[in-house]
Parts: structure tokens; sequence; C-alpha cells
């Protein structure tokens, strides 16, 4: 059995200290545009997708070192869209994991700019032959194509379109599932899909981390709506209830509270169905599963 709250702590260490040597340092020119980015990469968070993608690689059969360079990317991808989800023309959020938001730091043009690094800097990290030794070359052609797709117009910026559009509109169970999936669950999918892909995994593993990814990917941004609702903005370190506000699209508006937490619960009992294939391996991806809805930030 996984101790999951210790598995946790100590990948997360482990992507933190990698995160730290791989992004460049404060003291390059300009240094404005590093001292922002590395600000909101190091302003905590849980790391759920860099995680995610370093227990799937162990899954079938690599190593966290085999993915860290790709675990670490998608932190600073995921790290960039919240930089800009904050911004006035957005969310217009102060404060994020505690700390003043990043355009509440540097500016809103230099926030927008360190937004605009971080995702620039995944690609380039990705991208770099250098970090991945003997890995085919195809195969991480391969998962640069997977992580771009999912975060693009069609992937994460559709989902963030269609949420901003559906503000104080009637919304629908369809447009929510939409909002949901592409905002939030294709960036998660796609953190467990490109780890089984760069990892080595069969098709048929492959397949079943995709429906996995899928599955905690809904339930994740499910209790995010839930937490909005009845969290605590000092463990959540934002203001809450601003969903309600701006009449945002959520399963709690739509759906109510109760029957949020029984979506969210389906979905992860989904995507635990599907790590069958992988007896005991898939021990901490069922962990990491459980975590998401029992999280109280």
């Amino acid at each position: 059995m996984v101790d999951i709250q210790r598995y946790i702590q100590e990948q997360k260490a482990l992507i933190d200290e990698a995160l730290a040597r791989y992004l460049p340092a404060e003291e390059h020119y300009p240094p404005a545009i590093f001292q922002a980015m590395r600000y909101s990469v190091f302003a905590g968070g849980k790391r759920v997708r860099p995680i995610l993608a370093l227990a799937v690689a162990e899954t079938v059969g690599a190593t966290a070192d085999d993915v860290l360079p790709l675990a670490c990317a998608l932190e600073c991808i995921h790290t960039y869209s919240l930089i800009h989800d904050d911004l006035p023309a957005l969310d217009n959020d102060d404060y994020r994991r505690g700390r003043l938001t990043n355009h509440k730091m540097f500016g809103e043009a230099n926030a927008i700019l360190a937004g605009d690094g971080l995702l620039t800097f995944a690609f380039e990290l990705m991208g770099d032959m250098r970090h991945w030794k003997a890995m085919p070359p195809e195969r991480v052609l391969q998962v640069m194509h997977e992580v771009a797709y999912a975060i693009g117009t069609f992937g994460m910026i559709g989902g963030q379109v269609v949420d901003l559009q559906m503000e104080r509109q009637e919304v629908d169970l369809p447009t929510l599932q939409y909002i949901h999936a592409h905002k939030t669950g294709a960036l998660i999918r796609a953190s467990v899909r490109s780890a089984a892909i760069l990892g080595g995994g069969s098709s048929a593993e492959v397949e079943a981390l995709t429906h996995y990814g899928t599955h905690i990917g809904l339930a994740f941004q499910i209790m995010d709506d839930i937490l909005d609702v009845r969290g605590d903005e000092q463990l959540m370190g934002k203001a809450l209830r601003k969903d309600a506000e701006r009449q945002k699209a959520t399963y709690p508006r739509l759906v109510g509270l109760a029957e949020s937490e029984a979506r969210a619960q389906k979905a992860v009992s989904a995507g635990i169905a599907a790590l069958e294939l992988f007896g005991e391996r898939g021990a901490p991806l069922r962990d990491l599963a459980q975590f998401i809805i029992a999280r109280d930030s």
C-alpha cells in the first residue's frame, strides 16, 4: 500500500529540485522576466500534473528520471495558464496560493510575458535532446505534439474561451462538460498520456492510461468547483465564491453540491477501473485519484 502523502512529498521534492535547475536563474538579463517566471513556479502548488507523469512512467516500466524534463515542462505550462487566468481580462484575481498574483507583483505586462516565457520554455525543455539520452527522437516529437494539442485551441484555450463566453449565461450539461474536459481535463489527460508514450508503454497501456487521465481530469475540475463553494480561503490561498459572483459554468451551479460530489466520485471510480490492466503497479495512480477528490485545497 502506498503512503500517498509521503509519495507526493517525495515526488514534489524531486520536481522542485529539477525545476530550480532547469529554469533560468534570476540573474540572467533581463532579470525582471526571470524573477516573474520563477516567482509563480515556486509559489507553491501540489504539482499534480508532473507527479502524475512520474507515476505513469514508473507504471509502464520506465523511471522518474526518464520523464523528468517532461514533468517540469508540464508544470511550467500549468503555471503559465494560472498567471494568465489571474489577469484582469480573465478572472482578475489578487491572490494565488496565498501570495499576490503575478500581475500584482510585477505588473500586467510583465505577467503576460512571464506566462509567455514559461509556455515557450516548456517546449524548449521538451525539445532539447540533451535531456533525453537514448530516447527515440520520434517518441519525443510525438509527446510534444500531444502536449501542444492539449493546450491549444482544441484543448485548454478552447475550454477557456467557452468558459468566458458562458459567464452569466444559462449553461447546459454538454457545454459544461466541454469546458471542464478542455480547460482543465485536457492538460491532465496529456500529462498522463504523454508520460505513458515517453515511458515506452504498449498501445494497450497507453489506451488504459488515457481513459484514466480523462476521468481524473474531470474529477479534478469538479472538485475545484466544489471547493470554490465550500473550501477554506486560508487553505486555498485565494478568494473563494467568485464562481457564483460571476455566474460561471460549474457543476454545483448546474446540478447542486451533492450531485457534483457524486459525479466526482463516479469519475474517480471510472479512472481507477481503467487501471485494472496494471495490477499492483497501478497502486500509486489509484491513490493519486483518491487524493484528487479528498483534497481540501
